[in-house]
């Protein structure tokens, strides 16, 4: 199930993500077409600390 990220603030550039055991995605709303980032678990942890950074 995709969700809208917390921090897009009701704006119209922001993220989605939908998240299972097996893997994360991450698309741009105003672009669904265009593609997904898929990531392993590990992976996704990595991608979202280095953001927090």
């Amino acid at each position: 199930m995709w969700r809208k990220s917390s921090r897009s603030g009701g704006a119209q550039g922001c993220v989605e993500v939908a998240r299972s055991a097996e893997r994360a995605a991450v698309r741009d709303t105003k672009s669904r077409e265009s593609g997904t980032l898929v990531f392993r678990p590990g992976a996704f942890q990595a991608f979202l600390n280095t953001l927090k950074r």
